[in-house]
């Protein structure tokens, strides 16, 4: 329950991010941390997805439920996404916002296209990624999934 109100926490003091300026340096950053963690999970690409996830990792899906287990995100991924799922970060729809002595919030929209229903029309969902900084090594630590 603490960590819900953390996340909460969180969201509501981002509401207020948007006043504030982008940093190039961070965004760019992040813009890249987000490319190659998600290549790597276009292409099943477990090992890399692993080293980008803390230990710690804390994955909400609005319709999946909560999930805190590295392993468990990874079997899901192997099981669920690999050869059926990619990802589509939606064009222009990337925001960062710094976290002061921690890292950064990254914010978007993205689309998933699933090879096994070849009928279904991708639509954009939100997402937030919570990176934390830890001696330049960038982790993710919270994921918020929306559809």
């Amino acid at each position: 329950m603490k960590t819900k109100h953390v996340l909460l926490f969180l969201l509501i003091m981002c509401s207020g991010c948007f006043s504030f300026s982008q940093s190039k340096e961070l965004y760019e950053i992040v813009r890249r941390l987000d490319s190659t963690f998600f290549r790597a999970y276009n292409t099943c690409d477990l090992e890399t997805q692993a080293r980008f996830y803390s230990d710690s990792i804390e994955f909400f899906h609005d319709q999946g439920g909560f999930i805190n287990s590295k392993q468990a995100i990874l079997d899901g991924t192997r099981k669920n996404i690999c050869g059926k799922v990619t990802r589509e970060l939606v064009e222009n729809s990337l925001e960062v916002y710094p976290i002061k002595n921690y890292g950064a919030i990254e914010m978007g929209q993205h689309k998933f296209h699933n090879s096994a229903e070849k009928d279904a029309v991708p639509h954009a969902s939100k997402f937030i990624i919570i990176w934390q900084n830890k001696n330049d090594k960038w982790i993710i630590e919270k994921v918020v999934s929306l559809h």
